[in-house]
């Protein structure tokens, strides 16, 4: 095919976007979402075009070390950070070829064209001569699969999840990252899940979460603008469900952005008072709760100058952090994320928690959570936080309050009572992310 032909050609478009967004994660660092969202070209791309992008893109990622293996077993010298374009396309040609099972020729052909596309036309014929051999003869990186998950998990995380929770968890845990999760939604009127299931195509988990596992775009689905539900992972949905009946109690969300769980506090009953430090992330909290037809005080602020002039019965505190439990859905994370991140993440967790216990009433519960695997920034800050107040003491989870999800696996809550879902959870049915929750309370 000719260059030219690919003017106005959708299917190179998707993947000049790819390209752009990809480069925006692994050379600017920045997160893949905001790397989605600040694109000025994805727009112009069809919905069935964007679904594409957005799944080659997340591919590479998913699978980047074997990617990148399977590149340098190929040169006789190595790439230069100049010569970043020359990867990235090789990259996506790779997942479009391996991973994705594209056309040899789409993907060969595409590759070769960003490269010529970006002012890099020297180097379009190692492009095609790589791309062409992996085609023809595979790579060792590629059909070592016993070695996927090691390869595509940076090494300080797969030796402190090791440590946590032994070779085979951890196995498991790298291992459902390399699969394109499904989506979970949360029924913002809970009688009618089940109808919900049905219209979205999904099933009813015993969580009462409706699981879709066919794609589409999130704003076309059957239900987004009548405000029936919002997206939401199952087990980021158990924090704010273990305050129990809050008819008529208010409930303060503190790092409350995007909103799912102000949108569940808010559906179970609760007046909500809703904070964040960040202007523009409050600014879709509120479109979503607008869209849910949910109502909560909207305040603008960091949690650490709210003061303690007003005391509060339930506190939920879903708190920054290193994400790592997201990595399923979130495959930016393994690479962005160091471990200079976990030192201040935790620094972070210390200063709200005892933030939001200066906020709480006496007898009032503190909902803690954070959606890592790292057991420095859930146990380890509970136990701190225990020996450091001697009016607060642990409220243990029972299993009678999580039957949903503990019925998938007993390991889910432990013996004192705190709750870490991990993604190889659920397992069966596409797994869970991973979460550290503890209910406090102050005597």
């Amino acid at each position: 095919m000719k260059p030219n032909s690919f003017k106005n050609n959708s299917g190179l478009m998707s993947r000049e976007v790819s390209l752009e967004i990809l480069t925006s994660v692994l050379e600017k660092e920045i997160p893949l979402d905001s790397a989605i969202t600040n694109s000025k070209t994805i727009t112009k791309l069809s919905t069935r075009d964007r679904s594409f992008s957005r799944l080659l893109v997340t591919t590479v990622l998913r699978r980047l070390g074997q990617i990148d293996a399977a590149i340098d077993e190929s040169l006789r010298r190595k790439l230069t950070k100049n010569q970043s374009v020359v990867r990235n396309s090789m990259r996506l040609g790779i997942a479009q070829l391996v991973f994705l099972r594209t056309a040899p020729h789409a993907a060969i052909n595409s590759s070769v064209q960003l490269v010529k596309n970006n002012r890099r036309s020297g180097m379009a014929g190692l492009v095609n001569a790589v791309l062409h051999k992996i085609n023809i003869d595979g790579s060792l990186a590629l059909q070592k699969s016993s070695e996927a998950e090691q390869l595509n998990t940076p090494c300080w995380l797969q030796k402190s999840w090791e440590k946590a929770y032994g070779t085979i968890i951890t196995k498991a845990i790298m291992s459902s990252h390399l699969d394109e999760p499904p989506l979970d939604f949360t029924i913002a009127q809970h009688k009618t899940a089940k109808e919900w299931a049905k219209r979205l195509n999904g099933i009813l988990l015993d969580t009462g979460s409706v699981r879709r596992y066919s794609g589409g775009l999130v704003k076309e689905l059957d239900g987004y603008d009548e405000g029936a539900w919002w997206v939401q992972d199952t087990a980021a949905s158990i924090p704010a469900k273990l305050f129990g009946n809050l008819k008529g109690q208010t409930a303060i969300d503190l790092c409350a952005a995007p909103g799912g769980k102000t949108a569940q506090l808010a559906a179970a009953g609760a007046k909500v008072v809703a904070v964040d430090i960040s202007e523009d992330r409050l600014e879709l909290l509120k479109d979503n709760l607008d869209r849910l037809n949910l109502n909560a005080t909207i305040i603008n602020s960091d949690v650490l100058d709210l003061g303690s002039n007003r005391l509060y019965d339930c506190i939920l505190l879903d708190a920054p952090c290193t994400a790592t439990g997201t990595i399923r859905r979130h495959p930016d994370i393994n690479w962005l994320k160091k471990r200079n991140d976990l030192k201040s993440a935790m620094n972070t967790q210390s200063d709200l928690i005892r933030a939001a216990i200066s906020m709480l009433a006496p007898g009032g519960r503190l909902i803690y959570s954070v959606c890592s695997l790292q057991p420095e920034e859930g146990p380890a800050q509970i136990e701190k936080i225990i020996n450091d107040f001697k009016g607060i003491m642990r409220l243990p989870v029972t299993k009678d309050e999580i039957a949903g999800i503990k019925n998938q696996d007993p390991s889910i809550l432990n013996t004192k009572g705190d709750i870490q879902t991990l993604p190889c959870h659920f397992n069966e049915i596409g797994g869970v992310d991973g979460f550290f929750i503890s209910r406090l309370v102050k005597l």
